[in-house]
């Protein structure tokens, strides 16, 4: 088995430039990941989140080249990923014309702060 903290650096890279198509993700199943009507440009909230989410799949890429130097950051996205999925899980329960977001953008951030978090335990303890 590889090495945790080679897995790490990876999966911050990996995620890091999915983050950074959120946009591109939002084209191509609307229902999964975008909260609105037409297209992503046409709503600011939801430009606003593709910033953010790009910023934070840049700072995850860079953060690759030393995973346990950055033990913050990486904290940060896996918490933050499991309040933002937890929050558009009940916001999909009570709307129910986002339920697609139950099979998109909800289990990709429970999926990861798993990964993330796990693996950062095994290279922390590594």
């Amino acid at each position: 088995m590889k090495d945790p903290l080679h897995l790490l650096a990876l999966a911050l890279r990996l995620f890091g430039v999915i983050f950074c198509l959120i946009y591109p993700l939002a084209l191509v199943w609307p229902s999964g990941w975008a909260w609105h009507e037409g297209s992503p440009a046409s709503n600011n909230y939801y430009m606003m989140i593709v910033g953010v989410y790009a910023t934070l799949g840049l700072f995850l890429v860079r953060a690759a080249s030393d995973p346990l130097g950055n033990a913050s950051l990486i904290r940060f996205t896996v918490w933050s990923s499991l309040v933002h999925a937890a929050i558009m899980a009940w916001q999909s329960f009570e709307q129910p014309m986002h339920h697609g977001h139950l099979l998109g953008d909800v289990p990709a951030l429970v999926l990861v702060a798993v990964v993330l978090g796990g693996l950062l335990k095994k290279a922390e303890a590594g």
